[in-house]
């Protein structure tokens, strides 16, 4: 199985940058799947062009950090919910079709769709606060075990929202 995931970063990244898996920076989940050997081998390439017009259409969305919360076993995992936005919410659902339809199996199917609660997971002592406005600005695919090496993770396509390019085609 191939581990993918479609994250909203908050902190700077780059194109093409590996990580820790311990050290994520701070992100909204947008999806996590895994794709069988049995699939084409650039499935993650035929994702990222379905998911790409439904990406872009969101970049720039502005959004809001809500109340804390803990998730996983017992609540162990302090996050930080982000408020409903309906933009968020189209994005995350058109990305669950998009992976449906080349059969990806949904890693966590208990909490999409109706039930996706977007959130960024505290890390290392940073973490977003209530009222915090965070920007969709980069959108990434991102593979949890680069050529099987699960302790780090490397993005495979990264889409950016340019605020100086997006302020003047609102001039025009």
């Amino acid at each position: 199985m191939r581990n993918l995931i479609w994250v909203a970063f908050t902190e700077p990244v780059s194109p093409g940058m590996v990580f820790p898996r311990s050290d994520w920076p701070l992100h909204i989940t947008l999806l996590r799947f895994d794709v069988g050997p049995d699939l084409s081998a650039d499935v993650a390439g035929v994702l990222a062009d379905l998911g790409e017009a439904p990406v872009k259409g969101a970049l720039g969305t502005r959004l809001t950090v809500g109340e804390e919360a803990g998730f996983g076993h017992m609540g162990s995992i302090p996050v930080s919910l982000i408020e409903h936005n309906p933009l968020l919410q189209g994005l995350h659902e058109e990305i669950v079709e998009a992976a449906v339809g080349v059969g990806a199996r949904i890693a966590t199917p208990n909490y999409v769709l109706e039930n996706y609660r977007p959130h960024i997971s505290h890390h290392d002592g940073k973490r977003a606060k209530h009222g915090d406005v965070v920007v969709l600005d980069q959108v990434a695919l991102v593979d949890m075990a680069p050529e099987g090496d699960h302790t780090i993770r490397r993005i495979l396509r990264l889409w950016t929202h340019d605020a100086e390019t997006n302020k003047d085609a609102e001039s025009n």
